[in-house]
């Protein structure tokens, strides 16, 4: 009975945290305050009715493993990834590759804003294959969306156009994967084993199903273009942008295909990518202080971009442990009803995906750690090829398109676009997209 008393009480806190996220409030406090309930009503119900999760535990075991080794494991597997990741970011940009790529899109597509827009989005999937952060994503938008806006398409479905590229590239990012790994990590330790190149195919997979689905409602929306082409004018006598050159351009791609090809190290990925761009862009001429100041401060505006999240990320990972000591009171209410088939379990994934959105109970990085966390204990023996990807499917496809994404808020007072006009395009992607997704990982990994 306590049990279910205790259940009861998570599950109200935990349609609380839905209910705050959809109101925009700061997500790190917000989770931070989710880890503190839920440690204490665990322990209260504890010291009632001990359980199996807490056999042994004193009260400073269970607060240490919430707030110090939480944040300390996920700070030593990931963090740095991210860091880096935004350094890469940062040198993407301010080499000017990342523009280049798209002035040169811009112009194979000509005065066809349809393709021009397929195109952009396209090449935004691919540079997002690598980078990650708002800073990066709002760098890439500035150039992107102005476009856009100048081909005569609406701003909704420009703006949504982009996002959702952004949407499909992370879906196959390095970075993003060993975020949603090392969560899932938390629960199955196996998955530690688990690597990029396993997750590669179905990462492209996915990719490729955003790109299509994006492009799809993009084009089914959009009304008739009124053409108003001003892309890159400038006044007269005035020289216009620099282009990087061409044999520059694969650094864009370059981390991937050195850990999928040869297994370096996503860090020394980037180290190499960004050392590869800033000598074929000029970057690393100069007296050696100045090199050594423009790699510094590439790290330094890199880290700022990325700030944000990493305080996001540690208050999750708070609330993630105590997750892991909440689950027994959770299987005590909807334990008995987790599918353990895996077909049914593809089929519930892509019919509940739209529970992702306001980071909500289908998504890793909302308040879903808690109910993963009994799928996976009701599944002990499921192969992670499988669960990881189902997962990562219901989680990114809506968490990218959603109002509580850093930059989709940024995109929408950017753009000037109301909710309700990116929403009915959003939230329909992000179901199809999930849907699918699931149904593509049971028919490759379901037999395992």
């Amino acid at each position: 009975m306590v049990n279910v008393v205790i259940g009861i009480l998570l599950i109200l806190s935990f349609l609380f945290m839905v209910w705050y996220c959809m109101k925009g409030y700061n997500l790190m406090v917000g989770f931070f305050i989710m880890a503190t309930v839920w440690t204490a009503l665990v322990l209260i119900g504890n010291a009632i009715e001990p359980t199996v999760a807490l056999k042994g535990k004193s009260i400073v075991d269970v607060l240490t493993f919430v707030y110090a080794d939480g944040p300390a494991a996920y700070a030593s597997s990931i963090l740095v990834n991210i860091f880096f990741g935004a350094f890469f970011g940062r040198v993407l940009i301010d080499t000017g590759i990342a523009a280049t790529l798209i002035r040169k899109v811009v112009e194979l597509g000509g005065d066809r804003p349809r393709i021009t827009m397929a195109l952009l989005c396209i090449i935004t999937s691919v540079i997002f294959m690598s980078l990650t952060g708002i800073g990066p994503v709002i760098s890439i938008a500035v150039i992107v969306l102005p476009i856009l806006f100048s081909l005569g398409i609406e701003a909704p479905v420009a703006l949504f156009a982009f996002m959702g590229s952004i949407m499909a590239g992370i879906f196959a990012n390095t970075v993003n994967f060993y975020q949603y790994r090392t969560m899932y990590a938390g629960f199955v330790k196996a998955a530690a084993s688990y690597s990029y190149n396993d997750y590669f195919t179905i990462g492209i997979i996915g990719m490729i199903v955003g790109l299509i689905v994006v492009l799809t409602i993009s084009n089914l929306t959009m009304k008739k273009t009124t053409h108003n082409w001003v892309v890159d004018a400038q006044p007269s006598g005035t020289a216009g942008p620099t282009n990087a050159p061409w044999w520059s351009w694969f650094a864009v791609i370059l981390p991937v295909i050195l850990l999928v090809a040869w297994k370096v190290p996503v860090i020394a990925g980037f180290i190499i990518s960004a050392v590869y761009a800033m000598a074929t862009t000029g970057k690393l001429r100069g007296s050696y202080k100045e090199v050594c100041r423009r790699f510094a401060k590439y790290f330094s505006d890199g880290t700022v971009d990325v700030a944000p999240m990493i305080g996001f990320l540690l208050a999750l990972a708070m609330f993630n442990n105590a997750a892991t000591y909440a689950s027994p009171y959770f299987t005590a209410i909807i334990g008995g009803i987790v599918p353990t088939n895996h077909l049914v379990l593809a089929i519930v994934f892509a019919i509940l995906a739209p529970l992702a959105f306001f980071r909500g109970p289908m998504n890793w990085v909302g308040s879903g750690a808690a109910i993963f966390s009994v799928v996976l204990a009701s599944n002990p023996g499921i192969a992670v090829q499988f669960m990881y990807p189902l997962t990562a499917a219901v989680t990114i496809f809506p968490q990218h398109l959603d109002l509580t994404q850093s930059w989709v808020a940024w995109g929408m007072s950017y753009a000037k676009v109301s909710s309700s006009d990116y929403m009915k395009r959003s939230i329909p992607t992000g179901w199809i997209c999930a849907a699918i997704m699931c149904l593509v990982i049971y028919v490759m990994y379901g037999a395992m």
